[in-house]
């Protein structure tokens, strides 16, 4: 399946990655859950979506929830 996103400003991508590495650093709980699921793959093989209001701290929940799965994500943001 071929991704479909829309962007519209591709240069902030940097800022925004600097962004969530920075919230991540400072969500411990988070990333516990995120070495658990990625150890455990918990989630493996399921279907989840989800819709929310996308900002640095949802986009670490999200990266946590994935852990190293290959399973399908949907996020409407």
């Amino acid at each position: 399946m071929a991704e479909e996103y829309k962007v519209k400003d591709i240069k902030l991508a940097g800022e925004g990655r600097l962004l969530i590495e920075w919230a991540s650093r400072h969500m411990p709980v988070l990333n516990q859950i995120k070495e658990r699921f990625t150890r455990e793959r918990p989630l493996e093989g399921l279907r989840i979506g989800a819709c929310l209001h996308v900002t640095k701290e949802t986009a670490v929940l999200i990266d946590a929830l994935r852990g190293e799965t290959t399973g399908e994500y949907y996020w409407c943001v």
